[in-house]
């Protein structure tokens, strides 16, 4: 069970990094800082690397805890935590609770941000319409409707 407690605690720092990344690219989304969306991406990225190499850790690790409780492989951390006893029980539902917590914070992060990189991509993509000829819509066979191109004023003076 110590083994297994390790790695959970190692899991759970690892999610509250991975908030953590989250946040720092919610800010450079929201703030339009751009030439640090790909080091933040990279960033979330490596963390959710060393989440999935813990998440097999902790897989072995639960299920050496399992054999020895006499339950089968791949318990839930609560059916692990209701075949112990204390203190294991009471440690293995705290480590539990946090990760239903962490959790729910992780995807709403992460629905947010994709929410910010759509709303980002439809603004610059309205932009780049704006500029020159652009492809309207598609025709049955695929091939591409372009609008004639608008004529610009533009104050050569500036």
């Amino acid at each position: 069970m110590e083994k297994l407690s390790l790695i959970l605690w190692r899991e759970r720092e690892l999610l509250g990094l991975l908030l953590y990344k989250l946040e720092v690219e919610q800010m450079v989304l929201a703030n339009a800082r751009s030439h640090w969306l790909m080091r933040a991406a990279q960033e979330v990225e490596s963390v959710l690397e060393l989440l999935r190499e813990t998440e097999v850790l902790r897989a072995v690790a639960a299920d050496e805890a399992a054999a020895a409780s006499g339950l089968s492989s791949r318990p839930s951390l609560r059916a692990l935590a209701e075949s112990v006893d204390e203190p294991w029980r009471s440690i293995l539902i705290d480590h539990r609770d946090a990760f239903v917590k962490m959790t729910a914070e992780v995807e709403a992060l992460a629905d947010t941000n994709r929410d910010l990189i759509t709303s980002g991509y439809r603004a610059a993509r309205e932009a780049l319409l704006t500029i020159g000829d652009a492809t309207d819509s598609y025709s049955p066979d695929g091939s591409a409707v372009v609008s004639a191109p608008a004529r610009r004023l533009v104050d050569r003076r500036l």
